[in-house]
């Protein structure tokens, strides 16, 4: 899904993963260390720097090993980061993803009970 979405995001500005190489791999910081050299960042599938913005792109593991709220954690920690995609499928295997990752976030920011450093966040199914 990621290859077909890549020239449109690319067109838009977004830096978008080409491949599992190291040198293809879009890195994002989390953590500056001595120097301000980076200490720690996550991978995304794209990356809108001058806009905070972060997409992932979930091709079946979104729910079944909450890849979905892993990426919502690294969107949090993400340096200057405040808006995340998360595109899912509508259904994998017998489950429907997309309505079961969209009411695992309506839950989380319906409760109000944690501090949500985004200020937005895109559920898409596909």
């Amino acid at each position: 899904m990621l290859t077909a979405v890549r020239p449109g995001l690319e067109a838009l500005g977004f830096a978008v993963e080409k491949s599992k190489k190291s040198e293809d791999l879009v890195t994002v910081p989390v953590l500056y260390g001595v120097n301000g050299k980076i200490a720690k960042s996550f991978e995304a599938d794209g990356y809108l720097a001058n806009s905070g913005y972060v997409i992932e792109v979930e091709a079946g593991r979104a729910v079944v090993n909450y890849q979905s709220l892993k990426d919502f954690f690294k969107a949090c920690t993400m340096v200057e980061v405040d808006k995340l995609c998360i595109a899912v499928r509508n259904q994998y295997r017998t489950f429907n993803d997309f309505d079961r990752v969209c009411k695992f976030f309506e839950t989380m920011y319906a409760s109000n009970r944690l501090g949500i450093p985004l200020s937005g966040l895109l559920i898409i199914g596909y």
